[in-house]
This record gives structure tokens, C-alpha cells and sequence, in this order.
């Protein structure tokens, strides 16, 4: 029979329907530890032995590392209790020196959960910025959630604050009192003039909400400057269940006759690849004969699937099968900084083959890995599975979410690492962050004047760079993550 499966699905269920052969895709069950005391860390070893990228590189996920013998099952139990806490374990055990990305949750459910963009949140996103002279931190509002706590109190985006609760933020209790297990806390604001960052007597009191949903479109205008037309997206996590607003969205920019469009991107860390795909078949086209991008796994997998496995192209139909809005455009404006991510990096690398890509901002993170969803459910893969839930391994609610590939563009180009260089450099200036949509906000309006020609009154000197140290999003679950959920069309037997 046949039938239409999410990857995380997908994979699991095509790689269990081979055969039991010697040469068999599906993970082996391996040894089995003579203890019930590393459950967790068994679990996270076979996955990450058979899925992770880097396999081949890690010398503790090495498939001979320990024989299928009596002395073999006492060292593989040893290893797995060398570290009682299995989050150490998958840090310091499994990961390649050069993987930045990987990470684990001990509760499965909030993990999936915050890929449908729902989380305990205030509302407020922020960024923190350590001072020069000192170990003390500072931050600085980039925006505030619709419907949130935050968006009923009185803060908005550029304002500053470096205290909590009347204690002076620094690198050692910032996690604590911001991102501790507190739910309200008040927030001592300050004022920023002429490089000084001080402390003012304003107070904010903001408290976290269950079940908060972020929606990722925050903002579409339209503008007519200078006898064209400017369409202006602020695009702010590529979350798939808004694909449908996402493509509305252009539907409103082509009713509207817009020939430019500025896509900003510059707090986007990132999330389906599927949703970026769909993002660049808005900007370039429906030519779903044309490749958006190849993935590359480990030397496990990658022979094993088929090239339809491993292609997408653009895309003309949503998930849902509305038609997609595409502008058709042969040049596109992104705004993009250090803290886009994957998915948003995947949007400039796949169109760059086809499209005349303007980027204005900063070098972006450099996160070309995609990831999958790990639990205890070794007849699933280990790959999570919504429809088998009631075959994850009730005594373990642990997941990892391991970078298990890359993504290259049509032109075979993945090696973005140190992150994808700007073409107009052009940094956030803490003194003049400006307000979203205004024609003024710096780089919007350098991305205006690239696309008019005309130099404004308004020079782009910046007068207190950003100089972030990390931001908010980096303390959720899903922090700067980028996530395969490619639906395929596969044949079970």
C-alpha cells in the first residue's frame, strides 16, 4: 500500500519495511546492557550510533567499539554508567568536537511541542549584550509577542534593562534570574545616550504564560517609494503550521503589484526546512522541475535512499494544497544578522542559484545541518513518530535531536560554517534600533535605497553596535534549530 508519511515518519517505517539481511538499514538492537540504570544513555547511543552525522568521526560511536561478547556487554554497561546524568553523557560522550547544534530534552513532549511554536513565554524576545569594561550584562527589546503577557505591559522593542528583580544582571546569574524557574519577574529598564548605558527607576513586571503561540509572521507591509513597489516582510521562525498565512501573505503582495521585495530575517534562528522551501517557491517561483536542495547523510543512510528521497524542489501547493503566491522575482532583498539560523540560512543558499540575492545585515550563524527527532522507540527507528506514541518506551521520556545531515543547494554549495557573508554590511545600532515597518529603522532603510537608488538626507553610521552575546530564543527548546519534515511518497510492502 501506499502512503503519504512526514520524514519522521518516513524514514522509520520505509527503513523497517527491508527485510532482516545483513546488509539491513534499520538500527540493531545491538547489546543490551545488564543494567536498568542506563536505560536512557542506551537509548541515546544507538540512536545517535546509527542516525548522527558525524558517526564515523566519533570514536565512541564506532560500530566495533564493543564486540557482541560477555566482556563486550561489561564494557558497553560501563561506558553508559561513566556518566550518571544522561544529559553530560550525550554531551560529553557522543558529540563531534565540531558540532554546535546537537542537543536533548528529558521530556520528549515539550520538545514537540515547540515546533508547533508553543511554549511557556512572557512574550518578551531579547537580546544580551556584556559590557565592555565589566563582567555585567545588559539587555535590549528586539520585539514583543502579539496576545503575550509583555504586550499588555509597558516595554517596547529597543528599550533597555540591566537588572532583575533588583539585582544587576552579569554573566554569572543572568541564566538564574532570567531564565531560572521563575515565572514573573520584574525588569529593572535603563536608558541608553552617547555609548552610556544607566539605569532609570522604571520597572516592568512580566510573567510567563502557558501554551504561548508565537505566530512567525510578524509583519508585511506595503510601500510605493519612488515609483516602485516594495513589499516588507519580517519572517521571525519558519514554523509550519503558519504556511498557509505565510502564503497569504504573497497573495497580498501580488494583488498589490509588488515588483521588490525585502525579506527580514534578522531574528529568524530558524525551523523546517519544509517551510523554507515553501518560502522560496513564494519568492522565485512554482518551477517544480527546478532543484531548492539535496541532502547529504551519513555513509549509513545516504546510499540507501532513493534520489526523490534526497531532492526537493521548489514547491507549487502548500501542505494543505492552496496554491502557492509566488512574486516571481529574479532579485530579493534579504535583511539577515548573526542571529539568523539554519532555515533562514537555507532560504539564501537554496535561492542563490537562481536568484540575485541582496544581503544586507551581518554574517549570518552558520548552522547547515538539519536535524531530527529522537525517542525510545527502537521499532520506530528511534525517529519520533506522533502516531506511535504509545510505543515510545514509557520509562524513558528522554529525546535528542541530533544534526543527522546537510542541505546543498543546486549548486552542490553546503559549506557555510563561518556563516553566509553580507553584501552590505550594515550592524543593529543600539541607539537607534528603530521601530518595525518605519521607513527610518536603519536597515530597512538600506534596503529601501538599494532598491530605489536614491541616498537618502540619512547616513548608516553606527554609533553603538550590537554586539550580542545571545539573545532570548537561545534559551528555548528549540533554540537556533533547523528540522526535517519533508513529506515522501514511499511504497510499503
Amino acid at each position: 500500500m501506499k502512503k503519504y508519511l512526514l520524514i519522521f515518519l518516513s524514514l522509520g517505517v520505509f527503513l523497517n519495511a527491508c527485510k532482516k539481511s545483513d546488509d539491513d538499514l534499520t538500527p540493531d538492537k545491538g547489546l543490551t546492557p545488564d543494567s536498568e540504570e542506563v536505560m536512557v544513555q542506551d537509548f541515546m547511543w544507538k540512536a545517535m550510533n546509527f542516525w548522527y552525522y558525524w558517526q564515523a568521526d566519533v570514536p565512541n560511536l564506532s560500530d566495533t567499539k564493543f564486540p557482541d561478547t560477555v566482556e563486550g556487554v561489561e564494557a558497553y554497561t560501563a561506558f553508559l554508567a561513566s556518566e550518571s546524568d544522561p544529559g553530560v553523557f550525550f554531551d560529553d560522550q557522543l558529540l563531534f568536537s565540531e558540532d554546535r547544534f546537537s542537543f536533548y530534552s528529558d521530556d520528549y513532549k515539550e520538545l514537540t511541542q515547540a515546533f508547533a511554536g508553543i511554549s511557556k513565554s512572557n512574550g518578551l524576545e531579547y537580546g544580551l549584550v556584556k559590557f565592555s569594561d565589566s563582567d555585567d550584562v545588559f539587555g535590549y527589546v528586539r520585539y514583543i509577542i502579539p496576545n503575550s503577557d509583555a504586550s499588555t505591559k509597558d516595554i517596547a522593542r529597543g528599550e533597555l534593562f540591566t537588572g532583575v528583580d533588583g539585582q544587576t544582571l552579569n554573566v554569572s546569574n543572568y541564566i538564574d534570574l532570567l531564565f531560572g524557574d521563575n515565572d514573573t519577574y520584574t525588569l529593572n529598564m535603563a536608558d541608553i545616550a552617547d555609548n552610556q548605558v544607566t539605569p532609570n527607576d522604571k520597572e516592568v513586571t512580566l510573567t510567563k504564560m502557558e501554551g504561548l503561540v508565537e505566530n512567525p509572521v510578524f509583519l508585511s507591509e506595503t510601500f510605493e517609494i519612488g515609483g516602485e513597489k516594495i513589499g516588507y516582510l519580517v519572517y521571525n521562525g519558519f514554523t509550519n503550521e503558519f504556511d498557509e498565512e505565510l502564503n497569504n501573505v504573497f497573495g497580498d503582495f501580488k494583488s498589490s503589484g509588488v515588483t521588490n521585495l525585502i525579506l527580514d530575517l534578522r531574528y529568524n534562528p530558524g525551523g523546517s526546512v519544509n517551510s523554507a522551501r515553501l518560502l522560496a517557491s513564494m519568492i522565485y517561483g512554482t518551477h517544480t522541475d527546478e532543484l531548492f536542495l539535496r541532502q547529504r547523510w551519513n555513509s549509513k543512510i545516504q546510499s540507501e535512499l532513493s534520489d526523490s528521497q534526497l531532492t526537493d524542489y521548489f514547491a507549487d501547493k502548500t501542505n494543505d494544497g492552496s496554491d502557492i503566491n509566488t512574486l516571481n522575482l529574479s532579485k530579493v532583498y534579504i535583511i539577515a544578522t548573526n542571529a539568523s539560523a539554519s532555515a533562514s540560512e537555507l532560504v539564501l543558499n537554496g535561492l542563490a542559484p537562481y536568484v540575485d540575492v541582496v544581503h544586507i545585515g551581518e554574517t549570518t550563524r552558520g548552522k547547515n545541518e538539519f536535524s531530527l527527532t529522537m525517542v525510545d522507540d527502537f521499532e520506530g527507528s528511534y525517529v519520533y513518530n506522533p502516531e506511535r506514541e504509545n510505543q515510545i518506551n514509557p520509562d524513558n521520556q528522554w529525546a535528542i535531536q541530533p544534526l543527522v545531515g546537510r542541505n546543498e543547494n543546486a549548486d552542490g554549495f553546503s559549506d557555510y560554517t563561518t556563516g553566509l557573508v553580507p553584501d552590505i554590511m550594515l550592524e543593529e545600532d543600539l541607539e537607534n534600533l528603530g521601530s518595525w515597518g518605519d521607513l527610518n529603522e536603519p536597515l530597512l532603510a538600506r534596503a529601501i535605497q538599494e532598491i530605489t537608488g536614491v541616498t537618502g538626507k540619512r547616513g548608516f553610521e553606527v554609533k553603538m553596535p550590537l554586539l550580542e552575546m545571545t539573545n532570548s530564543k537561545m534559551f528555548t527548546i528549540l533554540k537556533d534549530n533547523m528540522v526535517l519534515d519533508k513529506k515522501l511518497d514511499i511504497n510499503i510492502q
